[in-house]
């Protein structure tokens, strides 16, 4: 696959999901950059605004196994990742695997469900692979988590682990759509029936596991020239020293970052890098890897404020 063929691609996916999900390109963008760096996805957002369709959408378009985990108070490590129960008839104890056990995992209103069902997720996460009683199980090279959450702010819901929010390549926040989208949206479903589920179209399959697998290794080929390394280092280690944050990002955060970049390159049709893409994505990046200090709260700074004002002080390379 050559960056023509990879750009025509990226196209098709949106174009498909389009047809289901209207307003939200700048989130797909992401979406689709997160799916070639092999990063996983927070989307944070009000009820209503397409976070669970969208990510519906992507599977069948992506065409891979697809799980869904609805998170809620009362729901277990097990009930993720899965059991072992024992066969009367063999005399042994068998796998019954989780929803975890897929290609694209959808962690529906994760922040619903008690720290310790939502730490079941880490090891999937980090390493691909799950240990239930002392065995080791992996879940393959395609695995990739969407999760959803509401706002903290909102009833009945919990903090994320710091730890785990680290293994989100991106934190994206999902609004509503604007108020021309919005009509359009209520006239396309205007000629339908009223109970017409958009989140059950059939939509085109449009990547299958080897076209993603070729897609990836067109990502591995883009090379960050030793300018744009620099900057990212520099960017993410200003974060440790800003007098704004209590905690800054760490070496993980800028290893992230540069994947995220060199899939965004091959996006661009680019076989290298430039400081813009580095500047676009370093907010969803790190927004939820820095930790506010209470000047900046007191003064309704948000993590996104901090970031671009680092940015912004710091020198892109020319």
């Amino acid at each position: 696959m050559d960056l023509t063929e990879f750009q025509e691609l990226a196209d098709r996916v949106r174009n498909q999901i389009s047809q289901v999900v209207q307003g939200q390109k700048p989130l797909l963008d992401f979406l689709l950059t997160s799916v070639f760096a092999r990063g996983h996805v927070l989307l944070e957002g009000p009820p209503g605004t397409a976070k669970t369709l969208l990510a519906r959408c992507l599977a069948q378009v992506v065409s891979l196994d697809f799980g869904r985990v609805q998170f809620t108070p009362d729901l277990m490590p097990g009930d993720v990742l899965g059991v072992n129960l024992f066969n009367f008839q063999t005399g042994e104890f068998r796998l019954t695997k989780g929803p975890v056990f897929s290609d694209i995992l959808l962690a529906d209103e994760i922040n619903r469900a008690p720290p310790k069902t939502q730490s079941a997720l880490l090891q999937a996460m980090n390493e691909r692979e799950v240990t239930i009683d002392g065995t080791s199980h992996p879940l393959g090279a395609e695995f990739f988590v969407i999760a959803t959450q509401n706002p903290i702010e909102q009833h009945g819901t919990y903090p994320l682990p710091e730890a785990q929010l680290d293994r989100f390549l991106f934190k994206l926040l999902v609004d509503f759509p604007g108020r021309t989208t919005e009509i359009e949206i209520l006239s396309r479903k205007a000629g339908l029936p009223v109970d017409t589920d958009n989140g059950r179209t059939e939509l085109s399959q449009i990547m299958s596991r080897e076209v993603l697998r070729a897609g990836r290794a067109l990502v591995d080929s883009i090379r960050l020239d030793e300018t744009i390394l620099t900057y990212i280092v520099d960017l993410v280690r200003a974060t440790r020293t800003d007098s704004e944050l209590l905690h800054g990002g760490s070496t993980r955060a800028a290893d992230a970052l540069s994947a995220a970049v060199r899939a965004r390159a091959a996006l661009e049709g680019r076989d290298y890098a430039i400081p813009d893409d580095v500047q676009a994505l370093i907010v969803p990046v790190l927004r939820h890897r820095v930790v506010l200090g209470p000047t900046a709260e007191i003064e309704g700074r948000s993590a996104d404020d901090v970031l671009s004002a680092i940015v912004n002080r710091l020198d892109a390379p020319r």
